[in-house]
C-alpha cells in the first residue's frame, strides 16, 4: 500500500508538471504561427487546427513535458497494480494541485480564492480515500471484456476528436474530460493485464487490452493537448480528474473487485464525491479564466 501510495504521489507529480509544461508550449506555438499568418490559428469552426497541434509537440516545453509524462505513466501503471482503482485514479488526479500551483508561476494566472478552496476539498477528499481503501482486486476478466475495451477506447477517441473540432474554441472542458477518459481506458487496460506475463510478448502482443492502452493514452494526450490550446488549463486539467476518476472507479469497484476496508465504505463514497465535486468547481472557475484569455486574444488579433 505505502509503496503503491508514493508511486502514485509521484506521477501525479510528473502529470501537474507535464501538463503546464505542455501548455507553455502549445500556447507559445499558437501564437507564433498566428503572428505569422496575421490572423488567429483556429480551423472554420474556431478551433484549433491539426497544423498548430503538431506544432506545439515540437516545442521544448512540450517535449519535456511529454517526458514528464511517460515517466508519470509508468508509475502510474505501477500504482494501478498496487492500489484500488478509485484510491490511484484519485492520488494521481492530485496533479490538478501542482497544475494550479506551477500554473500561477509559469503561465501568471492568479487564482481566486473559490479555485483554492475547490482545490483545499479535492486534497482533503483525497485523505478520506487513503484512510478507506482496502486491498485491490484481481482484475482478472473474460477476453471479450478487452475486445469491449479497444472498442470504446476507439469510439471514445475518434468521436470525441470530431466532436471536439466541431465544437470549437468551447470544446475545452469537453476535450479535456475525453482525455481523461482515455487516461482511464489506459488504467483500466493496465488492471487487467495483471494477469498476463509482460516479458510473454506473444501473449501481450495478441491481448486486445494492450491496444486499449496504447488507444486510450496516445488520444488522451492529443486531446490534451488540444483543450490546453484552446482553454483554461486549470480547467482543462480538472475535466481531465473527472474523466480518468470517475469511470475507472466505478469499473474497479464493480467489475474488478476493489473494495473499501471493513466498515469504510462510506468514508470512501465521501471522499470520491468529493474529489469529483472539487475538480468539477475548479474546471467551472477553470471555464471562466479560459473566456477572459480568449477574450484578451480578440483585441490583440484585432489589433494586428
Amino acid at each position: 500500500m505505502i509503496i503503491g501510495l508514493v508511486t502514485a504521489v509521484a506521477a501525479s507529480t510528473c502529470y501537474g508538471v507535464g501538463s503546464v509544461l505542455q501548455a507553455v508550449g502549445s500556447r507559445r506555438s499558437a501564437r507564433e504561427e498566428a503572428a505569422a499568418a496575421d490572423r488567429s490559428q483556429v480551423t472554420e469552426h474556431g478551433g484549433p487546427s491539426l497544423s498548430s497541434t503538431a506544432k506545439a509537440v515540437v516545442t521544448w516545453e512540450f517535449i519535456l513535458g511529454t517526458v514528464l509524462d511517460f515517466v508519470g505513466f509508468v508509475l502510474g501503471a505501477l500504482s494501478a497494480r498496487l492500489l484500488p482503482l478509485f484510491l490511484s485514479q484519485t492520488v494521481i488526479s492530485a496533479n490538478l494541485v501542482i497544475t494550479a500551483v506551477c500554473s500561477t508561476k509559469l503561465l501568471g494566472l492568479r487564482l481566486k480564492r473559490a479555485e483554492w478552496t475547490a482545490i483545499g476539498v479535492v486534497c482533503g477528499a483525497l485523505v478520506l480515500l487513503a484512510v478507506a481503501a482496502g486491498p485491490e482486486g484481481t482484475g482478472t476478466t473474460p477476453i471479450a471484456t478487452h475486445w469491449w475495451l479497444l472498442l470504446i477506447s476507439v469510439a471514445l477517441i475518434a468521436g470525441g476528436s470530431l466532436v471536439v473540432r466541431r465544437m470549437g474554441t468551447s470544446g475545452a472542458i469537453v476535450a479535456g474530460l475525453l482525455s481523461g477518459l482515455g487516461f482511464g481506458a489506459l488504467g483500466i487496460g493496465v488492471r487487467v493485464l495483471n494477469g498476463i506475463n509482460p516479458f510473454d510478448l506473444g501473449q501481450l502482443l495478441s491481448d486486445p487490452a494492450l491496444y486499449a492502452i496504447l488507444v486510450g493514452g496516445l488520444g488522451g494526450m492529443y486531446l490534451h493537448t488540444v483543450a490546453l490550446q484552446i482553454g483554461s488549463v486549470n480547467g482543462a486539467t480538472a475535466a481531465l480528474v473527472v474523466g480518468e476518476t470517475v469511470v475507472p472507479g466505478v469499473v474497479g469497484v464493480v467489475w474488478l473487485g476493489d473494495a473499501t476496508r471493513a466498515g469504510m465504505a462510506w468514508l470512501g463514497v465521501l471522499g470520491f464525491v468529493l474529489a469529483v465535486a472539487g475538480a468539477v468547481a475548479v474546471a467551472h472557475y477553470g471555464e471562466g479564466e479560459g473566456a477572459i484569455q480568449q477574450e484578451a486574444k480578440e483585441p490583440a488579433a484585432a489589433a494586428n
